[in-house]
């Protein structure tokens, strides 16, 4: 149990983390797109953050489950 509140809190410093730095790093972005949705679409957002936002949502996601299918601990 302790261990994988250990883990969790380690995934969750870690991606805020990367949010925090892809918070400083968009600061200069100027190329800006559109994310069509099916019925909606967003803001102008940068192409930086975007991306950023994919590859942090991917990483918690991969953890969680990584977390929930370990079932050694």
């Amino acid at each position: 149990m302790y261990s994988k509140l250990r883990k969790f809190f380690f995934i969750f410093t870690l991606n805020f983390s990367f949010f925090l730095l892809l918070m400083v790093g968009i600061q200069n972005s100027a190329e800006k797109r559109k994310v069509n949705f099916i019925v909606k679409e967003t803001i102008s957002l940068p192409i930086g953050f975007i991306m950023g936002v994919g590859f942090i949502s991917g990483s918690i996601t991969a953890s969680i489950l990584t977390l929930k299918s370990n079932k050694q601990d």
